[in-house]
């Protein structure tokens, strides 16, 4: 039998794919890490970089590049026009310009905030605002919903009005324009009912409001807590104090990018032609980290609460910390937090358990110790019924997810009605 040399692989298998992404932000910095997560579990690729900023134009190189397909975020008309000359597969990672003809993958604007609202919520704030560039596409839709959140609640929600209107205006020049209405930003937060949650559209949004409210002579997060978008830890911590974000999963933008592109370079039609990435949760600082709650003893009762509820603790300990009688306890912690003392010692324990489950080996009695129950089948049960799942689905949901992403616990957007979203645990 005649065995047939093995072909070797050149650089001519590689599919040439050139990534038109701003390294000069941790968004774009931390999607093309995304995209190398993906060329090094799958195939390897011959990429194209340079170094770019947001609103960079095409590179000259481009006009004459032969490759197989593009990973951009097209932030403007002329990248948009330039990438389409080429007539190559294309993947968009910024969904600015919506009639362009190319699948997208971009962040659940939305989603992100909705979890702004909940980790205010759940910080005992009843008054809320949002402060972003209005007109921008991302800050409007952040706007929306974050307003409807509120509503659903029952709440009001005050926003910014920029006096100064930009149509069509760029990232950078909505961000310029936020370095220089300080002023009117302060005068609006000191006319804000107090104390209020505040959602910045993005983290430089929200070092701009903390900048605004430091000249305003208002404390955050005792009056104003503020909460950005984005996550980027060094502006994050150059704010004064340093700024509660809601986490992108960019990275996870960038794999789903690469997974794209894949499958059109190899002429497949993708299923769904926009990706829609949920956010990987709130990273809580200093901007944020108080409870909202003008009730001192219900404050006090709540800081017990969230310290020792899973050592085991029941009402009558809450009330040996607070000079009130049990139906008194009951009444004001329903009205701050709008549920009871006893259903908030069980959502700390049934957080820690998650917590427990999905990032320890430990077995369930273990977990049941640790969160305070005697018997690991009540929170077997009590697990099921506020989750949906036994603790033992949870932890091989969740590792799964684990093994799928490679690091950290965010699970792998699900595919629903045309649109990819993150499932949430």
């Amino acid at each position: 039998m005649l065995i047939q040399p093995m072909k070797k692989k050149t650089d001519l298998d590689r599919p040439r794919v050139a990534l038109l992404i701003e390294s000069s932000r941790a968004y774009g910095r931390r999607t093309l890490f995304g995209v190398a997560r993906y060329v090094r579990e799958h195939r390897p690729w011959s990429i194209f970089l340079q170094e770019r900023s947001l609103g960079d134009v095409c590179p000259a190189w481009l006009k004459d590049w032969r490759g197989d397909g593009i990973i951009a975020r097209v932030e403007n008309r002329q990248i948009a026009n330039g990438i389409q000359r080429l007539g190559m597969p294309v993947v968009d990672v910024r969904y600015l310009l919506k009639n362009l003809a190319m699948p997208s993958v971009r962040p659940d604007d939305a989603a992100a905030a909705r979890l702004a609202f909940e980790h205010l919520r759940e910080r005992g704030f009843h008054q809320f605002a949002f402060c972003g560039f209005n007109g921008a596409d991302y800050s409007d839709v952040r706007r929306d919903s974050f307003c409807a959140c509120a509503a659903a609640a029952g709440m009001t929600c005050d926003v910014y009005e920029d006096p100064v209107r930009l149509p069509r205006a760029t990232t950078q020049q909505h961000e310029a324009r936020g370095l220089k209405d300080g002023e009117h930003v302060s005068r609006w937060l000191q006319k804000l009912p107090k104390p209020v949650g505040i959602m910045a559209c993005n983290d430089i949004r929200g070092q701009q409001v903390l900048n605004a409210c430091r000249a305003a002579g208002v404390p955050v997060p005792e009056e104003i807590a503020v909460v950005g978008v984005d996550n980027d830890e060094v502006l994050c911590e150059l704010s004064d104090p340093p700024l509660s974000s809601v986490s992108l999963d960019t990275e996870r933008i960038g794999y789903e990018a690469a997974a794209l592109l894949d499958q059109l370079i190899a002429g497949k039609t993708p299923a769904q032609e926009l990706i829609l990435v949920a956010p990987a949760g709130v990273v809580t600082r200093r901007s944020s980290d108080v409870l909202a709650i003008e009730d001192p003893p219900i404050s006090t009762a709540s800081r017990f609460i969230g310290e020792h509820a899973c050592s085991g603790i029941d009402v009558s300990d809450v009330l040996r910390v607070v000079p009130l009688s049990r139906s008194t306890l009951e009444r004001r912690f329903l009205r701050a937090f709008g549920h009871s003392p006893k259903e908030e010692i069980l959502r700390v324990r049934i957080a820690r358990a998650k917590q427990l489950l999905g990032e320890t080996n430990l077995c369930l009695d273990e977990v049941a110790q640790k969160v305070g129950f005697e018997h690991p089948e009540y929170l077997s049960v009590l697990f099921k019924k506020r989750t949906g799942m036994t603790p033992g689905r949870f932890r091989a949901r969740t590792l799964a997810a684990t093994r799928r992403e490679g690091s950290g616990h965010n699970p792998r957007p699900v595919r629903a009605r045309g649109i990819h979203h993150a499932a949430r645990l």
